[in-house]
């Protein structure tokens, strides 16, 4: 798929010039650091040395005192509580954090994580039933309950305090428990609103472990699981969450929890180059895998395991699971181009509904993102779950596909999500109307241009440029993630060093040099269509859109293009 190249620009232009002279820098890494807002000396310290200072006071945040002091009271009293997740990477690592940090005072703390297809999203009577039943208090939830308005009544009329910890939107009317921390509640003035479920509750251990009288820096050995769930959950990598997650990566790499250690020398990954990404493609897939298909709550017993026989049994079965839910995932994947290419008129569609009563809940998510990758569309998957219809909304961007659901919620039993992805359960009988009137809201919104494969680029780089001292500052962009994506770079006129090649499963391979720069390897991914174009520009300089990765090859480490598009000069 070929793209349109649009070159992102700094607002403020003359701070390119500013910076280059301030932090002797070249222009390209200044341009990089306008791009992020970033004018000053000051501010671009800040950037590359985010400090542990900078993490805001919990207690800015709506409800935290009267949480902590509730929480406090708990392990003061020793009282026994119950921590409820969701079953997704934020929700199970959130779990992971506030278990263990209530088992390290001898509190008598159990957890429960729904189960997909039996449970549902979110808090629920049985979930609550489960509480009553261990005599259980206080439950606090994490990742979820913001919408829990009904569920919140019957933990009161059983006597259990409530404390909700989640970070997804808040409707009209708040649950009436005893607190509810959500940075999105429209009365919070917590200064960042981008925190993970598992980031918020760490702003209440913070806070606790304050009412207790012990530094919140004691708080820190959870981040490596703040790290997980900012990475997995797509939650903007700046501000405070950029501060947490470099100190949880440095976790990871250096001092790795015996589970996390365990799934890292079950995949292969050595501890010390563990990234961001690597989190998004190989860590979070097997954490969340379990949650997919099913039940999470081993890939609970693996982050919270003591012992390593523990952590290789748990990190096995994650494996096994993973390996079950990519075949479902392949399967689901095809049948669903399938329909779209054989049943679906594209040029009437701006949003693909796309329903098959027989798909696994747990991938449809996975799927519906690569769709829309695919046809640059907004994307619903569905399947039949118990007499109901449930499935996952995926949106392109510019596009608020939860506000697009709440439009439609008179056809809805319920929903829930954000800007980019959403969960929704209708009754069978509403799908037509649903079809047709969330068709009516996307196009009023959408329009053709929308639905053109874009491409942003950062800036024009001369391959020639890359010395040692431009990767070492590029690295310090790092932590990469949403509002601080990796930098794409567009080099144009590069010359094709030896033969270009189709390795594994359809990748292109080559070597690629400009202005007598050093070959530098390349490799782009599922792009194997363009190998013929390559091979036939006869010695004619190709322009490449890519980013700058670290290979590690045999413990080797080399900058490595990844290819994005190609695009062969006109003759």
């Amino acid at each position: 798929m070929s793209f349109r190249w649009i070159y992102n620009q700094p607002e403020d232009t003359t701070a390119v010039s500013v910076l280059q002279r301030e932090l002797g820098v070249s222009p390209v890494i200044a341009h990089l650091l306008s791009l992020r807002g970033i004018k000053t000396f000051d501010q671009a310290k800040n950037f590359f040395r985010p400090q542990s200072s900078s993490v805001f006071d919990p207690f800015l945040m709506k409800d935290m005192d009267l949480a902590a002091d509730r929480l406090a009271a708990a392990v003061r009293t020793q009282e026994k509580v119950l921590v409820y997740g969701d079953y997704d990477v934020d929700g199970t690592t959130a779990t992971s954090l506030m278990y263990l940090f209530l088992k390290q005072f001898g509190v008598d703390v159990s957890y429960f994580i729904p189960h997909r297809f039996k449970d549902g999203y979110g808090i629920s009577a049985e979930g609550i039933l489960k509480a009553s039943q261990e005599n259980a208090s206080l439950i606090v939830s994490v990742d979820c309950g913001i919408t829990a308005v009904d569920e919140a009544n019957v933990a009161k009329e059983k006597g259990i305090d409530l404390i909700i910890c989640d970070h997804h939107n808040a409707g009209d009317v708040l649950p009436n428990a005893f607190a509810v921390l959500d940075p999105k509640r429209k009365d919070c003035n917590y200064p960042f609103d981008g925190l993970s479920g598992a980031g918020v509750a760490f702003k209440l251990v913070q806070a606790c472990l304050c009412r207790l009288g012990l530094p919140m820096s004691n708080a820190n050995k959870f981040l490596d699981l703040v790290a997980i769930s900012i990475a997995s959950d797509i939650v903007p990598i700046v501000h405070e969450n950029r501060v947490l997650m470099r100190e949880g990566l440095a976790l990871i790499n250096n001092s790795p929890r015996t589970g996390i250690k365990a799934l890292l020398n079950q995949i292969k990954l050595e501890p010390g180059n563990i990234s961001t990404s690597q989190i998004v493609f190989s860590l979070g897939p097997r954490i969340n895998a379990a949650g997919r298909m099913g039940d999470a709550s081993v890939a609970v017993q693996l982050l919270i395991a003591e012992t390593d026989e523990e952590g290789v049994m748990f990190a096995q079965q994650l494996e096994s699971i993973n390996k079950r839910r990519r075949t479902t995932d392949t399967d689901t994947m095809k049948e669903a181009v399938e329909f779209v290419e054989n049943s679906v008129n594209l040029s009437k569609r701006s949003i693909l509904v796309l329903h098959d009563e027989n798909w696994h809940l747990g991938v449809i998510g996975i799927v519906a993102s690569r769709i829309v990758d695919m046809y640059c569309r907004p994307t619903i998957m569905l399947s039949s779950v118990d007499g109901q219809i449930k499935g996952s909304a995926r949106s392109i961007r510019g596009f608020n596909i939860y506000n697009a659901l709440k439009k439609c919620e008179d056809l809805l039993l319920q929903f829930g999500g954000h800007e980019f992805a959403a969960g929704l359960t209708m009754d069978p009988a509403k799908l037509e109307e649903f079809k047709n009137k969330i068709q009516e809201v996307v196009h009023e919104d959408l329009c053709e241009e929308d639905f053109k494969p874009e491409l942003f680029v950062d800036a024009e780089l001369d391959l020639s440029t890359i010395d040692l001292k431009f990767w070492k500052i590029l690295n310090q962009f790092e932590p990469f993630g949403p509002q601080n994506l990796r930098p794409v770079f567009v080099s144009k006129n590069l010359q094709v060093v030896g033969n270009p090649a189709v390795v594994g499963n359809g990748h292109l391979k080559m070597k690629l040099a400009q202005n007598g720069s050093v070959p530098f390897d390349a490799i782009g991914f599922n792009m194997h269509e363009y190998l013929p174009k390559v091979r036939s520009s006869n010695g004619k300089g190709i322009h490449v859109a890519y980013v700058l990765e670290e290979n590690v090859w045999n413990r080797k480490k080399s900058i490595q293009i990844r290819m994005k598009d190609i695009i062969l000069p006109a003759s």
